[in-house]
């Protein structure tokens, strides 16, 4: 009869545990996305109603310290015309209709 081999027991754990981040990092993380999006949704709400009348349905992307806006029928266009302005900098879509969401859950 053949003795079988004790298992291993489970690994426990981050497979990177150097790159944890503290509550405080995340905190502070957290605070600076939902600034950048009030931001973003200021510029948005300022100019959606202009916008809502001719161009319904398509997507405006933001770039929030300038103000300025790029807006296409589809949403990877309007992404890459303000990489092109601001290749450097994060920016922000949002689908030009009632709510500015840009899809369904």
């Amino acid at each position: 009869m053949t003795q079988s081999t004790p298992k291993q027991p489970a690994r426990r754990g981050r497979i990177f545990p150097e790159r944890t981040l503290s509550p405080e990092e995340l905190a502070r993380r957290k605070a600076e996305n939902e600034a950048f999006h009030h931001r973003c949704r200021a510029i948005f709400e300022r100019v959606r109603p202009e916008l809502i009348k001719e161009h319904y349905g398509w997507y405006i992307a933001i770039e929030p310290n300038s103000g300025d806006y790029f807006i296409d029928a589809e949403n990877m266009q309007a992404h890459k015309k303000a990489l092109e302005k601001y290749p450097n900098t994060d920016h922000c879509v949002f689908c030009v209709n009632e709510t500015g969401s840009t899809g369904t859950i």
